[in-house]
């Protein structure tokens, strides 16, 4: 159909998707229109330019632009989202932990607390006191003990031999005729040790009365270790 203005042919719809392809690099399109009925003689027409104004939205390119952009802000907000929701998750897995932690150690706090203290390891018994007859035998088993604690040698069967010589297994003997008794000092006790030899070899820890049994056999086995070696070596008055 012509164009009512001007005498020039409007473009078809085919001359108008063909620029618009052009168009649609990025350059802006012209359509032309040639006037029609050009004489056949040497001089040619003047050809008229029309400037027809390109829409990008007729051909779905602004479309596509804006569903593009729409999916990119779309994917941008999602991923922030999801960082975020990360971000929440481990703060409060992180939150979760610190908790338990503590309740943890609260916990083991309060039932130390609780626990109660050990008690103290009994003391050892103290080791039941040997007893000894109050007799010959265990007056001389007493001393013995004694003198093996302080290191002074002797055997029963030495120191019982010499007190049956000495005192008969009397205690409580004195001896008021020998060159002592004349001296003023009588030899006194089982073992007939007179006070200053007692005094002189006393056994540390055991009784100053010279007539104590276990007193008397120790001062003089002492005596005896010193001067003989041993109350075995004696045979005799010593």
């Amino acid at each position: 159909m012509r164009s009512p203005i001007s005498g020039y042919s409007r473009l078809t719809k085919a001359h108008k998707l063909s620029v618009a392809g052009i168009a649609a690099v990025g350059a802006a399109s012209l359509a032309f229109a040639v006037v029609p009925g050009a004489a056949a003689d040497e001089d040619k027409q003047s050809v008229a330019v029309k400037q027809v104004a390109w829409s990008a939205s007729e051909f779905g390119t602004e479309h596509q632009q804006n569903e593009l952009t729409k999916q990119s802000d779309n994917a941008a907000k999602a991923a922030k989202a999801q960082a975020e929701a990360k971000k929440k998750a481990d703060a409060e897995a992180a939150k979760a932990k610190a908790d338990k932690e503590r309740a943890d150690k609260e916990a083991a706090s309060r039932s130390a607390a609780r626990k109660p203290a050990p008690a103290a390891p009994a003391a050892p018994a103290a080791p039941a006191k040997k007893t000894y007859a109050n007799n010959l035998d265990g007056w001389i088993n007493e001393a013995l003990d004694i003198m093996r604690a302080k290191g002074i040698p002797g055997s029963y069967e030495g120191i019982k031999r010499n007190i049956m010589r000495e005192s008969t297994g009397n205690p409580r003997a004195i001896n008021n005729w020998d060159i002592n008794a004349i001296n003023g000092i009588p030899s006194k006790g089982l073992l007939q040790v007179i006070d200053p030899t007692f005094k002189a070899y006393h056994v540390e820890g055991t009784s100053w009365d010279i007539y104590d049994p276990v007193a008397n056999i120790t001062a003089a086995c002492n005596y005896a270790a010193d001067k003989y070696g041993s109350m075995d070596n004696v045979n005799s008055a010593y």
